[in-house]
């Protein structure tokens, strides 16, 4: 460690030993701006003999039992970091040195399980319905849901899932170090978002080393860590996933597809179903464009299929509105068929515009009528030569129909005079 970085550290212990308490939230908000604290920290927890180590996991402590937020997340961040100190510190059977990473771990995790009472805490976790849309999937990309009996009755229930109460830790055991580390993982989990890249980068490292020591991989990748295998859970491997698909869609690509594929190896191992299902549903869920994104401080998300809000009533659907339309047309066509008839028989019939006269087309397809003065006739100049003009067609047929009977009588009666008055003829002749 060089002389600047344990300068910047002890300035950082003595610092906040003098601040007051009136002025711890401001302190907390300026943590950030110091931009060489952060680096050095990461070398202390790092040399395990370093005699900083344990003045800076006292201090750690009391940024996290202050409560504030901002202290609390400036702790966690280092949490992969401090985990791998202990793994790799417990798998070399070197306890002595790792007391106090022990002693931090272990008060985050007895703050962690209690409220601010004093009581217990139960965690509860609520688990989304395929049947609705969430970010992690759409109903309509899965396909045609079955209408059974017994999926309409649990349509729109959601199941909750509840973690605790848990037990009071004082020391790591065998039985309980995987029980603590896991729990203390789903804390960090919880502020993933105001993580930083250098603690997402821990988390994948920490992720590939656990899962790849004491294995062939190793060799492959050329680690040269411990060569102990190290004990894992189902539940462990989870939470490690967790991690890794936030990082995964937030710049760490290369990092993160690494260590998901040595998660899912060493799943594959020791055949742990949850992880293997949770790993491999992440793996085929992530696109490459999704990943292509190598942009660590713009904004933070996932990229997810996004529910359309326009209508999707059909084109063609049948409407009152376009029953009127259809019935407009089919007047106008009838109207075209009559002139047609008209001009082939030979009869003058003059060209009605219906959009020509002072009556105006409505948008539901009828037509205003123009009003009529009380003798219901219109004056000649409104129509040209015709001094009444019948705006229905249906009268227009009977009155050309009248008209034909009419024309046909009198050739009739023309026929039978002429039949008369040549049979009058005859017998004057004789």
């Amino acid at each position: 460690m060089l002389a600047m970085d344990q300068g910047v550290v002890e300035e950082w212990l003595s610092e906040f030993k003098t601040l007051p308490d009136s002025a711890v939230s401001t302190y907390a908000k300026s943590l950030k701006d110091k931009g060489a604290l952060v680096p050095a920290l990461y070398k202390v927890i790092r040399e395990n003999y370093s005699d900083l180590l344990e003045p800076v996991c006292h201090q750690l402590f009391e940024f996290y039992r202050s409560g504030l937020p901002q202290l609390q997340r400036f702790t966690l961040q280092f949490l992969p970091e401090l985990l791998w100190s202990l793994l790799s510190v417990s798998a070399a059977r070197d306890p002595h040195t790792s007391g106090c990473i022990e002693a931090l771990l272990l008060g985050i995790y007895n703050l962690e399980i209690v409220d601010k009472d004093g009581q217990s805490k139960v965690l509860s976790f609520t688990v989304p319905s395929l049947s609705k849309p969430s970010v992690y999937h759409e109903p309509s990309a899965i396909g045609s849901m079955a209408l059974t009996e017994g999926a309409l009755a649990n349509h729109g229930l959601s199941r909750v899932v509840y973690s605790g109460p848990h037990l009071q830790r004082e020391t790591f055991t065998a039985q309980n170090r995987f029980e603590v580390l896991t729990f203390l993982l789903l804390c960090y989990n919880a502020a993933l978002s105001y993580m930083t890249s250098t603690s997402l980068q821990s988390l994948c490292q920490l992720s590939s080393r656990v899962c790849i020591c004491g294995y062939p991989r190793q060799q492959m990748r050329r680690y040269k860590g411990i060569s102990t295998r190290l004990t894992v859970t189902s539940e462990f491997l989870v939470q490690l996933i967790t991690g890794i698909h936030y990082a995964l869609c937030n710049g760490e690509v290369e990092l993160g597809s690494k260590a998901l594929d040595d998660v899912l190896y060493r799943a594959q191992l020791e055949l742990f179903p949850e992880a293997l299902l949770v790993g491999n549903a992440i793996k085929s869920s992530l696109h490459g464009a999704a990943l292509k994104s190598n942009n660590k401080e713009g904004a933070r998300s996932i990229q997810v299929e996004i529910t359309p809000t326009s209508s999707r009533i059909s084109r063609n659907a049948v409407t009152s509105l376009s029953i009127r339309g259809h019935r407009w047309k089919r007047h106008e066509s009838q109207e075209v068929s009559v002139d047609n008839e008209a001009a082939l028989g030979g009869v003058a019939i003059p060209e009605i515009s219906v959009t020509g006269v002072s009556g105006e087309r409505m948008a539901n397809g009828d037509s205003l009528r123009p009003r009529l003065d009380g003798r219901n006739q219109l004056d000649g100049d409104t129509l040209g030569a015709s001094p009444e003009v019948n705006l229905d067609h249906r009268s227009h047929d009977s009155t050309t129909r009248s008209q034909e009977v009419r024309r046909q009588k009198s050739v009739r009666r023309m026929v039978e005079n002429e039949g008369s008055g040549s049979a009058s003829t005859g017998r004057s002749q004789y």
